[in-house]
C-alpha cells in the first residue's frame, strides 16, 4: 500500500467516524428510524446513517419506502447521500426502484488544514479584489444573487440558509468583491466535536474564473480552521473543483451521490 493510499484510507476512516449520522444533522431538527437519522430541514429531508450492516433485503426496501412516504406525507422532497463506499453495493438500484433520482456524483476530498495552510502560504489575496468575511443579511443576499447568475437559476434561498447557519456560530462566509461587485463566495462549516471544518461553495463568476480566487478563498477558510483548532477540510467537490483541489493537496477518499424523492415526479 503507498503511503497516499495509506493516508486515504486513514482519512476515510476519520470522515466515516466523525461525519456521518449525526454530525450531518447539527443545530437541524432530526427524527430516527432504525439505524437512520432523518434531517428534517424547512422545505426538504436528508436521510444520513452511518452504516446499514445487519438489515437484510427486505428490512432494507421497507427503511428505504418509509423515508420516501415520510417525506412525501408532508409533500417534501428528500434526499438519501450514498457513498461509493457504502454496502450493500446494490443500495443505488433499491433507491431507484423505490423512485429516488440519482443527481451529480462528487468527489470527497480531504487534506491536513495544516498542509493546506503551508501549500497556499501567500495565496490568500488577490490583485485588484477584496476577499473578507461577513455577516450581514443584505451581503447574502448578492451573494444568492451570484449564485443565481453563475448557476442560471433561483438561489434566493441561499440568504435564509446562510443566515441560518451564520446564526449556529459554527459557519464563516467569506466574500470576494471587484469594485464593488461580488464576483465569488465560499464559507467554512465548523463540525463541533469533530476534527472536520467543511468548506461549501466557492463558485465564481466566470469573467474571474482562472484568476486565483477559489484557491484564496481556500486558503483563507484554511488559516481560520487552523486558528480554531480544526485538524482537517473536507470537501464534496464537483468535476470542476475536484482536481484543482487534489492538486493543491486534497486526497481522494470516496464518491458520494444524492438520491432524490420528490413527490408528485
Amino acid at each position: 500500500m503507498t503511503e497516499a493510499t495509506n493516508k486515504a484510507a486513514v482519512l476515510l476512516a476519520a470522515y466515516d467516524d466523525q461525519l456521518r449520522g449525526g454530525s450531518e444533522a447539527a443545530d437541524v431538527p432530526t427524527s430516527t428510524d432504525g439505524p437512520l437519522i432523518r434531517v428534517e430541514y424547512p422545505n426538504r429531508g436528508l436521510v444520513s446513517y452511518r452504516s446499514l450492516e445487519g438489515l437484510d433485503e427486505a428490512e432494507l426496501d421497507a427503511l428505504i419506502a418509509r423515508q420516501r412516504d415520510y417525506f412525501a406525507a408532508k409533500n417534501q422532497p428528500v434526499e438519501w447521500k450514498t457513498r461509493g463506499h457504502d454496502l450493500p453495493k446494490d443500495l443505488p438500484e433499491r433507491l431507484t426502484a423505490a423512485g429516488f433520482v440519482p443527481e451529480e456524483r462528487e468527489t470527497v476530498v480531504i487534506a491536513e488544514s495544516a498542509d493546506i495552510v503551508e501549500r497556499l502560504r501567500g495565496r490568500g489575496s488577490v490583485d485588484g479584489v477584496t476577499i473578507r468575511s461577513t455577516g450581514e443579511r443584505a451581503d447574502f443576499e448578492r451573494i444568492a444573487a451570484m449564485e443565481s447568475t453563475v448557476w442560471a437559476m433561483d438561489w434566493s434561498w441561499l440568504t435564509d440558509d446562510l443566515v441560518r447557519r451564520q446564526a449556529t456560530g459554527q459557519t464563516d462566509v467569506f466574500i470576494a468583491e471587484v469594485d464593488g461587485e461580488v464576483v465569488s463566495a465560499a464559507w467554512a462549516v465548523y463540525k463541533r466535536g469533530t476534527d472536520f471544518t467543511g468548506l461549501w461553495g466557492g463558485s465564481t463568476l466566470a469573467d474571474w474564473r482562472g484568476k486565483g480566487i477559489y484557491k484564496a478563498l481556500v486558503a483563507v477558510r484554511a488559516a481560520r480552521a487552523v486558528e480554531l483548532g480544526y485538524r482537517y477540510l473536507q470537501v464534496d467537490a464537483s468535476d470542476d473543483s475536484s482536481p484543482i483541489l487534489q492538486r493543491l493537496g486534497f486526497l481522494a477518499v470516496t464518491t458520494t451521490t444524492p438520491y432524490v424523492y420528490t413527490p408528485g415526479r
